[in-house]
């Protein structure tokens, strides 16, 4: 394991937590050439309750299908809270600013999922999770028709995890004055919030 790594390892709930709330992310592949897709994923746990990969589908006529089954394999990325770290906000005008995020990567195997009855699944999987908890949440059914010739133009995948690797950059190795500078900061700072609170989670005792 690397020294980044270790400085700015991740606990596993919120590496899950971070995939399940920022679920839009890059399927990356290297067939002929490297080629990239933002797609919504939802991950997929297993007997107990551990990550074993991701859901998905896409667009029939993307061509990174077809290289996809050829390679069997992508890298799925994916990027948490983040924001720019002012030394603005520093009593101490010798810091330098910097970048706080949250990110994770997983090489994965691929699974094409082709029929209409896993096709539908990966769909309505991802629809349920999007809807699940709204006023008048939808669902997929509601479409009648419609909703066969629409899953026709989609190709489903299942993405299994073959190796990880995730770094959360938030703090950890600031001087304790440095960190309360940068909390206030983003305390003010519009939009702050988002990785104001991881922040304070993965410097708890410091705080």
């Amino acid at each position: 394991m690397s020294s980044q790594q270790t400085k700015y390892a991740a606990r596993y709930e919120d590496v899950l937590a971070m995939v399940e709330n920022h679920s839009f992310a890059w399927v990356v592949s290297m067939a002929q050439g490297l080629r990239a897709t933002p797609l919504p994923l939802r991950p997929r746990l297993g007997a107990s309750g551990e990550l074993i990969g991701f859901i998905g589908h896409f667009a029939r006529s993307n061509p990174q299908v077809e290289e996809l089954r050829q390679a069997g394999r992508a890298l799925l990325l994916f990027l948490g809270p983040h924001g720019y770290i002012s030394a603005s906000w520093m009593r101490d005008r010798t810091q330098a600013p910097t970048w706080n995020y949250m990110a994770a990567q997983f090489d994965c195997r691929m699974t094409m999922i082709d029929d209409a009855e896993g096709i539908d699944d990966c769909l309505n999987t991802l629809i349920g999770s999007m809807e699940e908890g709204r006023p008048n949440a939808w669902s997929i059914s509601e479409m009648g028709e419609r909703a066969a010739r629409l899953a026709r133009g989609v190709v489903g995948f299942h993405a299994d995890i073959i190796s990880s690797r995730s770094v959360f950059k938030l703090g950890q190795d600031e001087r304790d004055d440095v960190l309360a500078d940068i909390l206030l900061g983003l305390e003010r700072e519009p939009g702050g919030e988002a990785l104001l609170a991881p922040m304070k989670r993965y410097n708890a005792r410091r705080i």
